[in-house]
């Protein structure tokens, strides 16, 4: 297990509670909130680990590096799956190319282990024991073999108790709509910093969507390629790019 809120956030602590009740797990996780990071690996420092307890972890690295440290240093042997999360904080349409957490998972995909990232989708008043009650759900079910090569899975779990559910729905990415603001500000040496801001609340309600999903009350369940060709345009840019110069 890993995120990218940090080892001691309430949604990997409770998340790894509840799977502990059937499955053994290790949790590698950064040591303060590396929200945003996307996919960063670290090249130019050296990385640490800790070991907080028994089988849990804490890396001054990223997502991605927590999930490259525990496979290929801190596990005597390959994990069955790779769980992100439980992330504070919905991950749905764009918002996957900037995640950490749905980096990390990506990560366990790149080395071939399953792997699911999971999120809550709330600001505050988090129910994390519904939603791992859910994620568990999820996970057994991909243990019968439901994983096709080259994917991950992105879930997005509202933030309701668990019987006020209405299922689960396989999604495809929704699109958020931005308006991003750059804030200037002056540091008391008169010197300018930059803040980025902005509400990323609003999108497209499309249906089939993971925000139509969450908002009607169901789990999206969004597969993730790792191939991210884009297949339908190569014919238009085949008529461009001859092999001959």
């Amino acid at each position: 297990m890993t995120n990218d809120d940090g080892i001691h956030s309430k949604g990997i602590v409770t998340l790894g509670r509840h799977l502990s009740a059937k499955h053994e797990v290790c949790m590698v996780a950064p040591e303060r909130e590396r929200t945003c990071v996307a996919h960063a690996v670290t090249l130019h420092k050296p990385l640490r680990i800790r070991e907080l307890s028994t089988g849990v972890y804490a890396t001054n690295g990223t997502p991605a590096d927590c999930v490259l440290l525990g496979v290929n240093v801190v596990l005597p042997r390959r994990p069955d799956f790779v769980v992100s999360g439980i992330n504070t904080g919905p991950n749905m349409g764009q918002d996957v190319n900037y995640s950490g957490t749905v980096a990390a998972a990506k990560e366990g995909g790149f080395l071939g282990i399953p792997s699911v990232a999971v999120s809550i989708c709330a600001r505050e008043g988090f129910l994390f024991d519904d939603a791992a009650a859910v994620a568990c759900e999820i996970i057994e079910r991909l243990t019968e073999g439901v994983f096709p090569e080259g994917t991950i899975v992105n879930v997005n779990i509202p933030n309701v108790p668990q019987e006020k559910l209405k299922g689960f729905s396989v999604t495809r990415l929704g699109k958020r709509i931005y308006n991003d603001i750059v804030h200037e500000r002056v540091d008391p040496r008169g010197g300018k910093y930059y803040w980025i801001g902005g509400d990323g609340e609003k999108y497209e309600r499309r249906r089939g969507t993971d925000f139509h999903a969450v908002e009607k009350g169901f789990v999206s369940v969004t597969p993730l390629g790792l191939d991210i060709t884009d297949t339908g345009s190569m014919k238009t840019y085949q008529k461009h790019f001859r092999r001959l110069l």
